[in-house]
């Protein structure tokens, strides 16, 4: 048997999941990566431990930008980033190092967030940005950790 929520609207009843409802409510984080390539798919490799980990949490594969703004004004975004040692929070997306684009293929996650926030398409963005070449099992460590002072920090 389903729960369900009734909601009321200009004297129209809607029967609503209550799952579908709490999910709706679920924080989302974005988890970008390829998987044809070794340095850019470890946020993937670490999906199935985040999802069992943190099952109050919606993790939604991402593969391109192009829908991004239809995710909303705040974003929450785990991917590969390329020159740190260890797992960390970037909220400051000016401080973002792009390389010139030289064709539509270059044009990337970091380029795309810049852009949205300049035509005020979102508001805030905090990218879990893990190392490319961190082990695995180190990673998923350090990311746990970050995401639950993040997210659920007395004051957060």
């Amino acid at each position: 048997m389903h729960a369900w929520k009734a909601c009321v609207r200009k004297h129209l009843w809607v029967q609503i999941p209550l799952r579908a409802l709490c999910d709706s409510m679920k924080k989302t984080i974005h988890v970008f990566g390829n998987p044809l390539l070794e340095q850019d798919s470890l946020p993937l490799k670490l999906l199935p431990k985040l999802k069992k980990e943190f099952p109050q949490i919606v993790f939604k594969e991402f593969d391109s930008v192009e829908d991004l703004q239809a995710e909303g004004r705040s974003l929450l975004i785990i991917d590969s980033v390329q020159g740190i040692k260890k797992v960390q929070l970037i909220s400051n997306i000016d401080s973002i190092i792009t390389e010139k684009i030289y064709s539509l293929h270059d044009f990337d996650l970091g380029q795309s967030l810049k852009l949205l926030k300049k035509m005020n398409m979102i508001d805030e963005v905090n990218i879990f940005g893990v190392p490319m070449k961190m082990k695995e099992q180190e990673a998923f460590s350090q990311l746990k950790k970050l995401i639950k002072s993040t997210l659920f920090s007395r004051n957060g």
